[in-house]
């Protein structure tokens, strides 16, 4: 997601198309407001990436691109067949699955929202266990 993001906000990298070319791109397949449409989802690919990796915020924005992946899906690659060589809907399709695989799971134990829900029990039961003490 993360390299697919760069590619369409800093127009760089392995998959660059910048704005203005995935916008076009987004036209030529009639999705309403294209330019507004682009950088929703460039910014999403680019930040949802990024705060994947890190493991922060995971089930909102696996659930986000989960919706991202799966109209690319119906809108592009399902009129193409199944396999990535050809643009079909192989990569789209495991890409949907496994964000809706982390909305599912949530976040992993070395991700930042783990290690941060972890100090909030261990503050919560410590304030708890002092105020039974008294």
């Amino acid at each position: 997601m993360l390299v697919a993001g760069v590619g369409k906000v800093f127009s760089i990298g392995p998959k660059a198309m910048g704005i203005s070319g995935f916008a076009g791109f987004l036209a030529s397949l009639g999705v309403p407001l294209p330019t507004i449409m682009a950088w929703g989802v460039g910014l999403l690919e680019l930040i949802g990436g990024i705060l994947l990796l890190v493991g922060l915020a995971v089930r909102i924005t696996g659930a986000l691109i989960a919706i991202d992946m799966f109209v690319a899906t119906v809108l592009y690659h399902l009129p193409n067949g199944y396999p990535a060589s050809s643009n079909g809907i192989e990569l789209t399709l495991v890409l949907t699955l496994m964000a809706v695989a982390l909305v599912l799971s949530g976040p992993g134990a070395l991700s930042i929202e783990q290690t941060l829900s972890d100090q909030e029990d261990r503050i919560r039961d410590s304030s708890q266990s002092r105020a039974t003490d008294r």
